[in-house]
């Protein structure tokens, strides 16, 4: 197979192994696939030898990732894909799955939620939870619902909003699981809405860290709650228990989680500059002490990693012959901006691998994956973009796709 790089692709390449590029990454990285890929290579260049990486924190923590938010890197992790108590980190799905309700119309910010009594009841004592403290037979909008529970953690916003969206809770948590999956959370499961201790409620550092992420990404007109220092309802005050949000200003989310059984728990973003990483501790011992580690996890990837644009969607990165369609060849492209994260100041090589099917046949769709473009730093895979074609190529005529079955017979 021939496939043709563009030279703005290869001078891109070329450009980022000048401009430095990451370090040996066993989380981030997988091996490249074996079979038939084309590769584009920046020529290695003299540089003075880079600065040694220094280990990430040593934490007193269950488990902790910190990844950048553009190109997904994992910059330091500890047992971040071993399945741990979520606690209130569930409320970071419950409102992902509400968002989704928002955007497709099917509920609206000021719907009024008549407040049941089994949400009411949410805010009891003994069941030791946060509530926002709404009570039942009484009207609340769907927005100040969302502020409860996102500044306040209220699992009594948290039932009512599930119960208004879904009919019932239990309905609600279908919805969430349905979009775990969907977001390849493989290390996730939810049991209700509000994150209370149960064998079957679980997460992992990587997939609250994935889903984080999706929340920022997706939706940021909504996003702006989880800077939210405090929210007032029922003449009752209460601060975001997100504490580094006072203590470091380019820190503007996401979610704490505390059980008994979970220990402290906390999914935090930052954004420096044009970088923003995305941190999950997991099971510490103290409300400070997962301040203190997701603050160390941050301090480090800032300090010494870059994240940089290489490719801009759209633009062809590659192109492909196509048989039995109306044009013999389209480009391809990444649907998304592509970045990559590096080490402050280490300069290598870096490649392009593009794993493509062995023929390329109309019709085409420019919404439809056609292959995978993988970054390829030091020999380890640190990005994987889809590949698809800037344009729908539709089929060819009778003839035309006659003569090109012809072709292929001797392809």
């Amino acid at each position: 197979m021939k496939l043709k790089p563009t030279l703005f692709a290869l001078a891109l390449f070329a450009g980022l192994a000048l401009a430095g590029c990451g370090s040996d990454d066993k989380e981030a990285a997988a091996p490249a696939a074996a079979g038939d890929a084309a590769t584009a290579v920046a020529p290695a260049t003299a540089a003075a030898p880079a600065t040694a990486l220094p280990p990430p924190p040593q934490l007193n923590a269950r488990s902790f990732i910190v990844i950048d938010h553009e190109s997904g890197r994992v910059l330091a992790a500890l047992e971040p894909d071993s399945r741990q108590e979520p606690a209130s980190l569930t409320k970071l799905m419950t409102a992902y799955v509400v968002f989704h309700s928002l955007k497709e119309g099917r509920i609206k910010l000021g719907d009024l939620v008549t407040v049941s009594e089994n949400a009411w009841r949410q805010a009891a004592p003994k069941l030791g939870g946060s509530a926002m403290y709404i009570e039942v037979g009484t009207q609340v909008s769907i927005e100040n619902l969302l502020q409860g529970m996102i500044v306040q953690s209220g699992n009594d916003a948290t039932v009512a909003l599930a119960e208004h969206v879904a009919g019932t809770e239990a309905t609600f948590v279908q919805m969430m699981n349905s979009f775990a999956k969907r977001l390849g959370l493989t290390g996730t499961h939810f049991t209700d809405a509000a994150g209370m201790p149960n064998p079957e409620q679980y997460i992992t550092a990587r997939d609250a860290a994935t889903l984080a992420n999706a929340l920022i990404r997706e939706f940021p007109e909504y996003y702006k709650w989880y800077s939210q220092k405090e929210f007032t309802w029922n003449d009752i005050t209460q601060q975001n228990r997100n504490g580094l949000l006072w203590r470091d200003p380019s820190v503007d989310g996401v979610k704490t989680g505390h059980t008994k059984s979970a220990g402290y728990c906390l999914v935090t973003s930052a954004k420096r500059g044009d970088m923003r990483l995305v941190s999950a501790v997991m099971g510490t011992d103290s409300m400070r002490a997962r301040e203190e580690a997701s603050a160390a996890l941050l301090n480090y990837g800032f300090n010494f990693f870059e994240t940089k644009r290489i490719y801009a969607a759209g633009q062809p990165l590659t192109t492909m012959r196509v048989w039995k369609g109306k044009q013999d060849e389209v480009g391809l492209t990444v649907g998304r901006d592509l970045y990559v994260t590096n080490q402050r100041g280490h300069v290598s090589s870096v490649k392009a691998d593009f794993e493509l099917p062995e023929t390329l046949v109309a019709p085409l769709a420019k919404n439809k994956s056609v292959g995978k473009a993988k970054v390829v730093v030091d020999g380890q895979t640190i990005a994987t973009y889809d590949l698809f074609p800037t344009a729908d190529v539709p089929a060819a005529g009778f003839f035309g796709r006659a003569w090109d079955s012809l072709r292929l017979l001797f392809h």
